[in-house]
């Protein structure tokens, strides 16, 4: 039971954060935690807005069985595939809680209230399946408050203009460099054009680009431990956050540019920024640092709980930190490279990866869902 004194200690730090213009979403989502009331229960006491979620979330959620027996149960007795299996289940996950936040989706007139699911990992590289896909899994939550979630590949950033164009909101993932990002935000653009053409009312659709944080600083600072002068070491912690205040500098470009204009004078909205992987891997880094850094208005922060419940508990929100450290972020960046690391590979291998990551996830958890109908007499195949 959580007393009228701890709802306001651990709310005074997230409201402020909300005022400053921050939307905060949890990064999570389960059964257990849609049946026990929690989600409605953070959304009440921690002024979360929103819910990503990635194929590993669900890896783990699923994997684990609890909340989902009596589903996988019937889905057993009719014998579907392992991957429909899959697709009912967290489908059902994503509808019940776009169901749940539905009033702050009302309330904010369609900017929060959204719940993220996205496509097959393994579609990354493949531009018509992804559209395909998208298309299915809207028509599959059937909620005006889903976001579909499309990799910011070469191959998904067709995806993505097709998608918004056929008036289906977007979030795009796994964003980490600046030159792709600036490629995911003209993706959009012309999405908007395409669905303006289309006769579709621009004013429902909505777009977040998922730009990653902290796994930016994870891979420069191993190369600046390895490097070990004096100059190196000074940089570790920087390059992430430098990297994110750059995107928000090239978002503010577009953003009040000639071509947003005229969109903006149909009623469009604009494609916020938010700030994803936002849980600190380094345990010497202050545990809110991907939040207290990163507040700037009109922009969002997906955060796991234990990032939430932290920033809830010790966060510094001071202010907007992020519109006036253009220069020393393209400095710490610059200085970055000027040892040699290259910020284009770098920026490159974390997208590999993070595909990599997903399609792993969703593989085990297919894997996983292939053993539990298997248990219950289907083969699931």
């Amino acid at each position: 039971m959580i007393t009228v004194t701890e709802v306001t200690a651990t709310a005074g730090t997230l409201k402020r954060l909300s005022d400053e213009g921050v939307s905060i979403w949890l990064d999570d989502l389960s059964r257990k935690r849609i049946e026990s009331g929690n989600l409605a229960e953070l959304i009440d006491t921690k002024n979360v807005v929103g819910v990503t979620t990635n194929p590993s979330i669900f890896q783990a959620a699923i994997g684990s069985g609890e909340g989902y027996e009596e589903q996988l149960a019937d889905l057993a007795v009719r014998k579907v595939t392992v991957e429909e299996a899959v697709r009912m289940m967290t489908t059902a996950d994503v509808r019940a809680a776009a169901d749940i936040l539905r009033p702050v989706h009302e309330a904010t007139g369609g900017r929060d209230g959204r719940v993220s699911i996205e496509v097959d990992p393994r579609l990354a590289h493949h531009t018509a399946a992804t559209i395909a896909e998208a298309k299915q899994l809207s028509w599959l939550v059937d909620r005006s408050n889903v976001m579909i979630k499309i990799p910011a590949t070469k191959a998904g950033l067709p995806a993505i203009t097709e998608v918004i164009g056929a008036g289906i909101s977007v979030n795009v993932t796994l964003i980490f460099s600046l030159e792709r990002y600036r490629e995911v935000m003209d993706a959009y653009l012309a999405g908007l054009e395409k669905a303006q053409a289309a006769g579709i009312d621009l004013a429902t659709i909505h777009s977040v680009a998922s730009f990653f944080v902290s796994r930016v600083d994870s891979e420069i600072d191993k190369r600046l431990t390895a490097l070990a002068t004096d100059e190196a070491l000074a940089l570790k912690g920087k390059a992430a956050l430098a990297n994110a205040r750059l995107a928000y500098q090239a978002y503010e470009e577009v953003f009040a540019g000639d071509r947003w204009t005229v969109l903006a004078g149909a009623g469009a909205n604009k494609q916020r920024p938010l700030w994803a992987s936002t849980g600190v891997k380094d345990p010497s880094y202050k545990d809110t640092l991907y939040v207290d850094e990163l507040v700037a208005p009109g922009t969002v922060n997906t955060m796991p709980e234990a990032t939430l419940n932290a920033t809830a508990d010790h966060g510094d929100i001071h202010g907007d930190t992020v519109t006036g450290g253009y220069a020393q972020a393209r400095a710490d960046l610059d200085a970055v490279e000027r040892l040699g690391i290259s910020y284009d590979t770098v920026v490159k291998q974390l997208e590999d990866e993070g595909v990599a990551k997903f399609e792993v996830a969703w593989q085990d958890l297919l894997d996983a869902v292939a053993k539990s109908l298997s248990g219950k007499g289907v083969d699931g195949e």
